[in-house]
């Protein structure tokens, strides 16, 4: 049997409902990177159900996955084009990220919706605050459908966000968009402040369960990574155990082995450097990964509890009263809640279910 990742559909949903709740505005739910590892055609279809305004996505390929299923919502692409690639968006009836005159002005050619894209401090993508100015003329002959920003740092009560906030006005004040579309807030934006006034907001992480550090309201898990034992040994003190021999067993350990790994896209460096954590669940307790993470096994001490060929085991998820999140796995592999989901886009077979 090999490693599965459960879904919740009915916990994405969940998840969605509370950004709307607490924001007031209509969503833009971020499905980019295959929904964040979690299976676009079924979040999507899931989240269709809340008639979100439109979905976002990083490339045009992303796009056209989007219009395959169906659904004729505005699908934005928020990384920037290149003007090569603007024919394509077009013909897939996506609406780009625009931040330039000579895009704006390639666009205009095409035809058809575009967000304005606006830097206010990310130094990523986007017409500079400070320079929006210039684009006036381009922008007031092909107006854009909406205008945005993206926040660094939402999740830090650091007074960047407020800062960003001025910045945004400001410029859509210079040109003029003030009845347009805006959006600027993430998960962690909405958790922070709740309502911020504008149309739209666009969750990520929070829909697919990963919690936003401090935030009062906890997501329902979505991701459940699980997978069998498929050998069990006993090691004698002084026996090593996965690669680099990363450890040394200082007594007798029963030690099972659990078909899954990081081709999977559970984090390799888990427990180790000096990290805490590195645990999984079986028979609803939580047991140590021992020894380095492998491609295709994990290794686990089992000399506590009973444990059979067979048995699954929780590397993410709930079983019993345990609960592993994919931000516990992320802090004790040295990685960012979002690479926990985004690698969780591996080989392991997706299972999904409602409830």
């Amino acid at each position: 049997m090999p490693a599965r990742l459960h879904v919740d559909l009915s916990a994405v949903l969940s998840n969605a409902r509370t950004i709307a709740e607490r924001s007031g505005a209509r969503l833009i739910p971020m499905v980019k990177a295959d929904a964040y590892g979690m299976g676009v055609g079924p979040v999507v279809r899931a989240l269709e159900a809340l008639n979100p305004y439109a979905y976002g996505v990083a490339t045009v390929r992303e796009g056209e996955e989007i219009r395959a299923l169906g659904t004729q919502r505005p699908v934005i692409v928020f990384t920037p084009l290149l003007e090569g690639e603007l024919p394509a968006a077009h013909a897939a009836g996506l609406t780009p990220s625009l931040g330039s005159v000579a895009a704006i002005r390639k666009w205009q050619s095409l035809g058809g919706p575009w967000q304005f894209s606006i830097d206010t401090g990310m130094a990523r993508a986007g017409a500079p605050w400070r320079e929006v100015a210039g684009l006036k003329d381009a922008v007031a002959q092909s107006p854009p459908e909406g205008v945005f920003t993206h926040f660094h740092s939402a999740e830090l009560d650091d007074g960047s966000m407020e800062e960003q906030s001025r910045r945004f006005a400001d410029a859509v004040e210079t040109l003029g968009l003030a009845d347009l579309i805006k959006h600027t807030d993430n998960s962690a934006a909405v958790l922070r402040r709740g309502r911020s006034g504008h149309d739209a907001v666009r969750p990520g992480l929070f829909l697919y369960g990963g919690a936003v550090p401090g935030a009062a309201v906890e997501p329902a898990p979505v991701a459940q990574l699980r997978a069998p034992v498929t050998d069990l040994r006993r090691c004698e003190p002084g026996d090593t155990v996965s690669y680099g021999a990363t450890l040394t067993a200082k007594r007798a350990m029963r030690v099972a082995t659990i078909a899954a790994g990081y081709a999977d896209g559970y984090p390799r460096n888990v427990g180790l450097e000096g990290r805490p954590g590195g645990f999984v669940i079986i028979r609803g307790r939580r047991v140590p990964i021992v020894g380095r993470v492998t491609m295709d096994m994990i290794m686990i001490d089992v000399t506590e509890i009973d444990c059979d060929l067979g048995d699954v085991v929780t590397l993410v998820g709930r079983d019993g009263a345990e609960l592993i999140t994919v931000a516990e796995v992320g802090a004790s592999g040295g990685i960012s809640p979002y690479e926990v989901l985004v690698g969780l886009n591996s080989r392991a077979e997706r299972l999904y279910h409602e409830g």
